[in-house]
């Protein structure tokens, strides 16, 4: 073979790979593919050209996607040539034409990866050679992936279909009027890719947001606030007065117009809640994530997050009350997903709302809330799962204001918010009603049990007695002990309001006893944690220990109450077995150990046992002084006397850190003596 792989050209095999990934209906003429599937390329090699080898240590594949690719976000991604690949990761594997240069090379993407526009390039001992691009999607046919749905009916109506039926009118007038969704028109995904760069999120940290697009909750919660241009540049103005300077919401008849608009010259006008749920629902399903629009009739708009519609009136009947109103429909979208931030019960459909009515965290967006969590009456589940219930089941009571200034009850209703929840059936225009998937029949014991609970919920947040706070500690990769490295304090808020709080951030060596030394780090900070979010806290004690106790406590000063956290961290030795163990033959395994420490240590030494493994005491191996951030290696030789499964020990020991310690299992093979 030739030292050096020269290609001579790569076809993407487009045709093929869109049929096979479903991309098929996509206009453009380019590669388009889903996560969690292989694709296959054929490459063309030069006459005399090395081949592509399966285990080739000079051979690698380079995938990354976004303007900052790195390793640590999952933007870019090397991986080698093996025989065969892996639905789990990124994997490739080749079949030869032995008749000419063709190489067929399968690529496996992985199930977790960000969606968007990816380069691919093979590296041949540092040559670095670009096959193509290709842009990667969601996967609802990859059970591996967080939005993989079951049935080959539901695949088609909820990300393939591209006309749709969106209902308006009143609960007891109910009109289907036609939509083109229209995802697979020339054009239209570059549009929707676009949406996601020109996010606030991706311009204040690109790799950040390129690298949570692997997640379709993020992606989600991106679209519901990017759909309308309230804080940002985003696609659609609403109006519902006014109708000066731009299209009036009734007229739009599909997506593929606004969005290219809008790609044009900026935020559309104009937008009403439908026109809203079907731009969300074409750019949902364009990205691969299957996504219905969902009308509510009788929908309640609760701007004070009581759950209750208070309508005010004064003795002459006229109404008086801003704020609480109950329209006579509202649409939106539900988006299939896992949900691993709330459990698994939660997986499936999750709402979300792109018109702008109330801010999330500072800003007009809404979702992704799980139906089961609005169904129950989880209000502390995230995202804005109080405003959506309130939505379908919120209660509706009539006051009257008298001239003394009093409030008197005069009417109300426990039944007219939440009904005839509507859908496009799969497969059919009929309507489909899905009340019973947001709550249970208006009147049971089970809906006004739900109602209460949601009630008391929601009282408990708004007194704060009840934080709705989660915390915990995330540690810095590549920590070095004796430096300093950083710590982080993640604060998730599940209350639908901003909490304040006060974290206390320790740092203490410990024994393996247990007992705490001293003190090696400390902060504190007051900090304002938005609904749904986290805040994360940097610390950077030193650890100069064996082991070092890491814990928080926070605290609400008005409520009283306290969480708290703990970790620690821990020194290992590195064993790596250089052979197979046999009976009665010698074996090699290398052993490692990093000196994290600023200054030198003196005495090492590796101590190696083993029953099985080792005839008679333990092995000692004196390696003497080891300097700082040195790393101390030896390879030991045993050999074995047993067949079957043991365990080898290692130590290491020094002046300054002892008793460091691995295990690694061994399976003792009976010796061959077949050629004996």
């Amino acid at each position: 073979f030739a030292a050096v792989l020269a290609i001579e050209r790569c076809d993407l095999n487009i045709r093929g790979n869109k049929s096979s990934h479903h991309t098929e209906p996509f206009a453009d003429q380019r590669l388009i593919v889903r996560r969690g599937q292989a694709f296959t390329i054929f490459v063309h090699l030069r006459p005399g050209s090395k081949t592509l080898k399966a285990h080739d240590a000079n051979l690698n594949f380079i995938v990354h996607t976004g303007p900052l690719p790195k390793k640590e976000s999952d933007t870019k991604v090397s991986f080698p040539l093996s025989d065969s690949t892996v639905d789990t990761e990124w994997s490739a594997s080749a079949t030869h034409d032995r008749a000419g240069n063709k190489v067929s090379l399968t690529i496996m993407s992985s199930p977790n990866a960000p969606i968007g526009l990816y380069s691919l390039t093979v590296d041949h001992r540092g040559q670095k050679t670009t096959l193509g691009q290709f842009t990667l999607l969601f996967n609802a046919w990859c059970p591996n992936d967080a939005v993989y749905m079951h049935g080959e009916a539901k695949r088609h109506e909820y990300v393939l279909a591209q006309h749709g039926q969106i209902y308006r009118g009143t609960h007891k007038r109910i009109k289907g009027t036609p939509w083109n969704f229209g995802q697979f028109e020339a054009g239209i995904l570059d549009i929707c890719l676009k949406i996601l760069d020109d996010n606030p999120k991706f311009v204040s940290d690109a790799d950040q947001d390129c690298s949570a697009r692997k997640n379709p909750i993020y992606v989600t919660r991106v679209l519901s606030a990017m759909i309308n241009s309230n804080d940002d540049k985003g696609v659609l103005v609403g109006e519902w007065y006014d109708f000066t300077g731009g299209i009036h919401p009734g007229q739009w008849v599909g997506t593929g117009d606004i969005l290219r608009q809008w790609a044009e010259s900026g935020p559309v006008r104009y937008g009403q809640c439908w026109v809203f749920a079907a731009v969300g629902c074409t750019v949902s399903r364009a990205l691969g994530i299957p996504c219905r629009v969902v009308t509510n009739f009788g929908s309640a708009h609760d701007s004070n997050a009581n759950l209750i519609i208070e309508n005010h009136y004064n003795e002459d009947g006229e109404m008086i009350s801003e704020g609480d109103s109950v329209w006579n429909f509202h649409v939106w979208v539900d988006s299939w997903m896992t949900r691993p931030d709330l459990g698994k019960e939660f997986d499936g459909w999750q709402t979300s709302d792109p018109t702008p009515q109330e801010k999330s965290d500072g800003v007009y967006r809404c979702g992704p809330a799980a139906l089961r969590a609005i169904k129950e009456g989880e209000l502390t589940k995230k995202y804005d799962a109080p405003f959506i219930f309130a939505e379908v089941n919120a209660d509706v009571v009539d006051l009257m204001r008298l001239s003394n200034g009093e409030l008197v009850k005069i009417s109300g209703s426990t039944k007219s918010v939440g009904r005839f929840i509507s859908t496009k059936a799969v497969a059919s225009d009929e309507r489909q009603d899905i009340t019973d998937e947001y709550k249970y029949p208006e009147g049971s014991k089970e809906e006004r049990e739900v109602y209460k609970k949601a009630q008391h919920h929601n009282k408990l947040q708004q007194r704060g007695e009840d934080p709705g706070l989660q915390l915990k500690i995330k540690l810095a990769k590549n920590m070095i002990v004796g430096s300093d490295f950083e710590v982080y304090a993640v604060v998730t808020n599940n209350c639908m309001v901003t909490k304040t709080c006060t974290l206390l951030f320790f740092a203490k060596a410990v024994g393996y006893n247990g007992r705490r030394g001293k003190s090696c780090g400390f902060t504190s900070d007051r900090l304002e944690v938005p609904a749904g979010e986290g805040e994360n806290l940097l610390n950077s004690p030193k650890w100069t220990r064996i082991l070092l106790l890491l814990w928080c406590y926070l605290g609400l000063p008005e409520a009283h109450l306290f969480s708290v956290a703990l970790t620690s961290l821990s020194l290992n030795v590195f064993v790596q077995m250089l052979g197979e163990a046999m009976v009665m033959q010698p074996v090699l395994v290398r052993l490692t150990m990093l000196n994290p420490l600023p200054e030198a240590l003196l005495d090492c030494s590796f101590t190696v046992g083993g029953a099985g493994l080792i005839d008679g005491k333990p092995i000692t191996l004196k390696i003497g002084r080891v300097g700082p951030k040195q790393e101390a290696m030896v390879t030991a030789v045993f050999t074995p006397t047993l067949a079957g499964s043991s365990m080898l020990l290692v130590s290491f020991d020094s002046d300054k850190l002892k008793n460091i310690k691995n295990t690694i299992s061994v399976v003792v093979k009976e010796r061959d003596t077949s050629h004996i």
